[in-house]
């Protein structure tokens, strides 16, 4: 859903992916929102109602912090679904880029905010999946993986690293409403999270030992 401080590349990119400027990572600073933008991303449209049962918030809460996504211009409302009494929203689109880090020197607060966010949302869906995992079949629950590494790289080579992780993302088939029809049978949705953690010996620069 979210790459930080990685410009995106390709044809469908004004289409699919919303680079955040400073009002946009304002309004998408606080959990519920990511979450929300996530499963309307993931489930497709759907009312405050619902959401907010997913979520196990109330829909007056989900209801409010739509609103406030639609002013930003990252859900609209379905005008297709719904009635007079019930509100369908979806989202404008699949992914959310942060990459201006000007931006981010500007809005510290708001880009740690919504960094925090996006990592709280990544626990809930590992607990999720670490929830369901006895109730997988067999060759399932064999794909199921937790790993780290510890590796010693300059900067320059975490960069090539990210890029290289995102390469061979590329080579497989995305969740999108049109992979659901042209996928074969068996595929099934899998959710890869990827972490790069600079876990620095030194202090940083700037700070001083008391």
């Amino acid at each position: 859903m979210t790459d930080a401080l990685e410009r995106p590349d390709g044809p469908a990119v004004a289409e699919e992916t919303v680079v955040l400027d400073a009002k946009g990572l304002r309004a998408l600073a606080h959990p519920v929102r990511v979450q929300l933008v996530g499963l309307l991303r993931k489930y497709g449209p759907s009312t405050a109602t619902r959401l907010a049962e997913r979520l196990g918030v109330n829909s007056g809460t989900a209801s409010y912090h739509l609103r406030q996504l639609g002013a930003a211009g990252f859900v609209e409302e379905d005008t297709g679904r719904g009635n007079a009494r019930e509100r369908w929203w979806r989202s404008v689109h699949r992914k959310t880029h942060l990459s201006d880090r000007q931006v981010v020197d500007q809005e510290p607060e708001a880009a740690l905010a919504y960094l925090q966010s996006v990592a709280a949302t990544y626990t809930v869906r590992s607990q999720q999946a670490l929830n369901g995992l006895q109730t997988l079949p067999d060759a399932w629950r064999g794909t199921f993986d937790m790993s780290d590494w510890a590796l010693r790289l300059t900067p320059g080579e975490a960069v090539a690293l990210r890029r290289e992780l995102g390469d061979v993302l590329a080579r497989y088939r995305p969740d999108t409403p049109e992979a659901v029809a042209t996928a074969p049978e068996g595929a099934e949705r899998v959710g890869v999270i990827a972490h790069i953690l600079p876990e620095l010996d030194t202090p940083a620069t700037g700070t001083e030992s008391r």
